[in-house]
């Protein structure tokens, strides 16, 4: 079973800096476009930023665009969000995802949410002074 898991969220101050990480078990995250994604309590969760199996191919959602980047580390078998300039509207809970099976040959997606199949249980960042 793939497992995905989160880590690196915290508590952290406004213009400040994280780096979340995205690890896989049992598995190697090569050959899938990751997503990552956050939702807030009573909001939908909402795409964040997505990495094309190559990494050759990146998107981010208006509202981080400039401020965060994604990555990947093929040897560490690992994708990175790295976000800087926090904002307080940036907490919530992140999650990272892998495309479903059924995706995985075909072009690059962008990582929409119906195309992801697989998801971590979440690290929360919270933006406060």
């Amino acid at each position: 079973q793939l497992q995905l898991v989160e880590s690196g969220g915290g508590l952290v101050q406004p213009g400040g800096s994280l780096r979340l990480s995205c690890t896989a078990s049992g598995f190697t995250l090569d050959s899938y476009a990751i997503g990552w994604f956050r939702q807030v309590p009573g909001k939908e969760r909402e795409g964040v930023s997505c990495i094309s199996s190559s990494g050759g191919n990146t998107n981010y959602a208006d509202s981080v665009k400039g401020r965060f980047t994604i990555s990947r580390d093929k040897d560490k078998n690992t994708v990175y969000l790295q976000m800087n300039s926090l904002k307080p509207e940036d907490t919530a809970v992140y999650y990272c995802a892998a495309e479903a099976e059924r995706y995985r040959s075909s072009y690059y997606l962008g990582c929409p949410y119906y195309a992801m199949g697989y998801w971590g249980k979440g690290t929360l960042v919270t933006v406060s002074s």
